[in-house]
This record gives structure tokens, sequence and C-alpha cells, in this order.
């Protein structure tokens, strides 16, 4: 037997039990007549003594040629500690070692495995298994179990049943690129890795299996952010014979139930804005609701005067920064080269100070009067001491600029608290966005989302004006989940695919298995789906999902730890009827 108790577990109670103990050794403190040592496991660390006066010697020599991380089996007696510790649930006992058992040996690892750890990021993920012996990692992938857990609860007793689908799919043209995998036996031909199993849980609707959901792995090969990993895990769902109300309310369950268990926070009616509305007032369709700086456009009342910076631009808009007027001139030329950053794209940006009297202050006093600023400040729902901050220009630019820097003011003013949760839907978005590159249109989401029923006539004279009926869950400024009421008429789905300019033999070659499928009664369906890493990571307070995944890849793609990817070999190439071009 390794163990009869966990790491943990120990407590006063136990007191003159004999137990065995298995584990890492944290730390070794020799004082030379004593030795003292933290084993730790999963569950918690324990306190283990050897000394002169009641354990043999050889004992004594065994555990002091102990390293950190050994691998180490004890038994012993637990005993009340002369000096405890009330940092750890076990800091009121130790255990006097009577037997003790090298299992493993290890070397010095590269970084201290403690909570403030003096690794890297890049190492650490080169030593990954190392890393997850560490408390902050170990509980993020137990918070992860324990999120999963809650949503499988939910959704099955909700009547949802899980299904899991093909990993080896068919390469489709839409969404971003596919990874592919090489056929062995069918030379010549690919599978693809799956972006999402949107196509089969539309499939699994026309089977009858009418509450479907999958805790899937999904797959992009796309160009990485910072946060955005190429494989990826999904909450994959879908409902047949509902409507987009049915969706929402379903889905507000799920993610009141995750906040109550989870979090321990109830919220009440989820706010609803459409896609229009959001990127008026806030700049992007994903806005934090949790703190305000709407936005106020100012055309109507900066247009007027002989500031040509204004005059012409085809949109001028503010936010009121709550408190903003105490920001000193330096601080606030800082964030105008934060905004003329390239990331950013701003040439500049015009500011007015709100003083508590009641007067105004502006970088543009000259060309301005009082009742201009009193307008702004109007315009932007600002109040004395607070500070407008105002950009111009192209209005698509614009507001994607203004919307970058009302996120980093929130930040530096504290309003981004990770324990306030503000879940938001944003609807109507639109069904089609126009590629300059291809010069023809792309579907926003995907070529199954169903179009507006009121809007599909404008598909033959306005397709850009086209709404769709769609729908993303936002908490906290993230889009944490996403999804349609779905096409589930041949008619519809084949005219949608000529207008993204598939010919009919294209869309059959590509989709053909489900347009024959819609042919035998496919029933009006609609789902979301999730992403689970990002929303385990707001869940836990964290905006970066990489420590709630057990083995993440760095910003290129790669995982450092398997050294991946990786060159096959020659045979391997020649089995799978693959050339590498050596010129290149």
């Amino acid at each position: 037997m390794y163990r009869t108790h966990t790491n943990g577990e120990l407590r006063l109670a136990n007191i003159g039990e004999q137990v065995t103990l298995s584990g890492w050794v944290q730390k070794v403190r020799d004082k030379g007549f004593m030795i003292w040592i933290d084993l730790r496991d999963r569950y918690g660390i324990t306190q283990l003594i050897l000394d002169e006066e009641r354990t043999d010697k050889s004992l004594i020599e065994q555990a002091k040629v102990l390293g950190r991380e050994f691998v180490i089996k004890v038994a012993g007696e637990v005993i009340e500690r002369s000096s405890k510790n009330p940092n750890i649930p076990t800091g009121e006992v130790e255990v006097l070692v009577t037997q003790l058992q090298v299992l493993n040996e290890s070397i010095t690892p590269p970084f201290t495995i403690e909570d403030e750890t003096d690794g890297g990021e890049e190492l650490r993920m080169q030593y990954r298994y190392l890393d997850i012996r560490r408390n902050p990692v170990k509980e993020s992938l137990i918070f992860r179990h324990k999120v999963t857990q809650e949503v499988r609860k939910y959704l099955s007793d909700e009547g949802f049943i899980e299904v899991e689908t093909p990993y080896l799919i068919k390469s489709t043209p839409e969404g971003a690129r596919d990874f592919v995998v090489p056929s062995r036996m069918n030379e010549g031909q690919f599978y693809a890795l799956p972006q999402s199993p949107q196509t089969f849980k539309q499939l699994l609707m026309v089977g009858g299996l009418d509450k479907y959901f999958q805790i899937v792995k999904c797959f992009r090969d796309e160009d990485l952010r910072a946060d955005r990993q190429p494989e990826f895990t999904q909450i994959d769902c879908e409902m047949a014979f509902v409507e987009q109300e049915d969706i929402l309310n379903a889905f507000e369950g799920l993610t009141r139930h995750l906040l109550k268990e989870i979090n321990g926070v109830a919220v009440g009616e989820f706010p609803r804005m459409t896609y229009d509305e959001a990127m008026k007032t806030y700049g992007n369709d994903k806005p934090d609701i949790r703190f305000g700086m709407e936005f106020g456009e100012l055309n109507e009342v900066a247009q007027h005067k002989h500031f040509n910076v204004f005059n012409t631009a085809e949109l001028v808009v503010g936010i009121a920064v709550p408190g903003g007027n105490m920001f000193t001139r330096k601080e606030i030329d800082k964030l105008i080269d934060w905004v003329k950053r390239p990331q950013i794209g701003a040439l500049g940006m015009v500011y007015c100070r709100c003083n508590e009297d009641g007067s105004y202050k502006s970088s543009v006093d000259k060309f301005y009067d009082q009742d201009d600023f009193a307008k702004w400040a109007e315009k932007t729902g600002a109040k004395p001491g607070d500070l407008i901050c105002i950009l111009s220009g192209d209005t698509d630019k614009v507001r994607v600029q203004l919307s970058a820097l009302r996120m980093e003011l929130a930040e530096r003013l504290g309003l981004r608290k990770a324990d306030e949760f503000a879940p938001l839907w944003v609807l109507d978005f639109p069904l089609l966005e126009w590629d300059e590159e291809t010069e023809r249109y792309h579907a926003m989401h995907h070529p199954f989302t169903s179009p507006k029923l009121e809007d599909i006539g404008l598909l033959a004279t306005d397709p850009g004006k086209v709404r769709a009926n769609a729908y993303d869950l936002v908490l906290n400024g993230n889009e944490i989940g996403g999804g349609s009421i779905r096409i589930h008429d041949k008619a519809t789905q084949a005219l949608l695919f000529d207008h993204l300019g598939f010919t009919p033999e294209e869309a059959r070659a590509q989709f053909g298995f489900l347009l024959n499928a819609f042919e035998y009664g496919a029933p009006p369906h609609g789902g979301i789906a999730f992403g689970l890493d990002r929303l385990v990571a707001i869940l836990g307070g964290q905006e970066t999902i990489r420590d709630f995944i057990a083995f993440p890849k760095n910003n290129s793609g790669r995982d450092v730890m398997i050294d991946a990817p990786a060159p096959i070999d020659a045979e391997q190439l020649r089995e799978l009827n693959l050339k590498l071009n050596l010129d290149t």
C-alpha cells in the first residue's frame, strides 16, 4: 500500500494513528539533529519529522540525501506539531517517520515548484508536467473539471443527449483554414479535422435526436493571437422544433446555473442588444457592460466650426472617462501616444476636461467655446470631474479605435472586476460580409445560418443588409457562445449557396449529404456553441486561457514540450504518397 491517507487529509483527530503517505518532496529543512520534510501530492502538504531521539539513525542519513521532487513513501505516527502552521489545512499535525522508501529520484527541476515560481512561460510550457504540480495550474485544471461536470449535469437534466461526432471529416471552403490529414488508403485524398461539428449536429436533428450536446475538440489552422489556440474545446449544442427565443432561454439557464454553482453569483435578466446597437454604442460586437463609457456621436455638435480634423471626418465620437479629469497632462499625452500606436492606428485624440466648477478646458479651445463643450458633455454623458476623449475618422475604423481605448481605460481605472459578471445577448448579426480580396460575399457565421424571414427579399437587391437569425452570448466583454437558427429547407439553402457564389454543382459536391438529408423531412432547428476554454477562464476570474488547458501550445502554434509539429520520415511520406519540395 502506497498510502493510507493523502497529504491534505490529516488533522488533530488523526493523532496517534499509524499512517502511510506518498508524494513528492517539496522541501527539506535539515537542522542537524532534526529534519523536517514537506511532502506534497495533489491534495496538499504534510510535514514529516525525523529527530535523533525518536528516529533510527539510518533513516536520518537516508533523509539527508533527499532532493526536491524525489518521490518517496513514508510510514509513521501522526503527532501534534509544536509550532503550528495556520496557512495549510494539515498545519496542526506532522508525521514522525518510522519508515522511508525512495520510490524515484529526481534531478533538480528547471524552476521552483511553488505558487510563485521563477520559471518563465516558455520554460514552464516546455516542462508542463512539472508546471501542473504547482497549485495555480493544478487548481485551474480541477476548476475546469468542475465546470465541465456542471455543464454535463445541467444539459443531461434538461433532456440533452451527448453524442460524439467524427474527427476525420471532409474539408469545406467556408470559415478558417482546415487542418488536413492525408489518407494512406485513398491516394491523393485528404480528411480535414473539424472546425466544429456543425453539419453533423444538423444531421442529428434530421435523425430525430432533438436535444444534442457534445464537449468536443475543434481545430482551426488560422493565424494565432496571444490567447488563441489551434485546437480548442466547445460545448456544442443543437435543438429541434425551436425558435430563437427557445435557444436564448435554454442557454440563459445553463449560464445562470454555472454562475450560481461555480461562482455563487445570481444574475437577473440577460440584456439584449442588436449588432448595430453594439457597434454604435461600444464599437464592437462583444461589449463589456460592467461599466459605462458609452459612445456619444458628436458630428452635429462638433462639425460647425473651422476644425478641419472633425469637419472632414465621417464620424466624430467620444467617451466620458469617469474621474478622468484627475489625469495629468503627461498621463493624457501617454494616452494619445497609446492610440497612435500601429496596433490602434488613430492619428490623434482630442480631449476635454470637465472641471468641478462646471467649466471646460480642451485641447481645441481655440476652435470651440464653453457652449460647444457643454453639448459634448451632454452627448457623452460626462459629469464634472470627467474627461472626454474624442476620436474621428472613417466610421468603421474609429469605432474600433475608440473601443480599444475604452477597454484600456477600464483596465487602468480598475473597472473590469473579475468577480463581477455581466452577461449580454447580441442579436441580428449581418448574414453576409463583403470580402475585398475575393470580391464576393462570405457568410459571417457559416452558410447554414438562416436569414431573418423578413429580409430574404434583400438577398437579391442589397445582400449586405440582410440580417441573420444569429446570436452571440457575451460575458464581461468576451464572446463565450454563438449560434443561430439554421436553414432547414433545401430551397432556402440553395438560394444562400447561390448568393455565396457556389454553383449548384459545387454546392452538391461540398454539401450534398446535407442537402440530401433536407429532402427527408428536416425539422426547424438551431443551436449554439460555447467556447469552453474561454468560459472556464472567465468563471475563474482570468483573461488568459492557457492555464486552464492541460497542454497548451504557444503563440506560434507549437507544442514546445513534445516539439510538435515536427518532420516525418521519408518512409511515412512515401506511404502517404506525399513529397516535400526540398528546393524551398
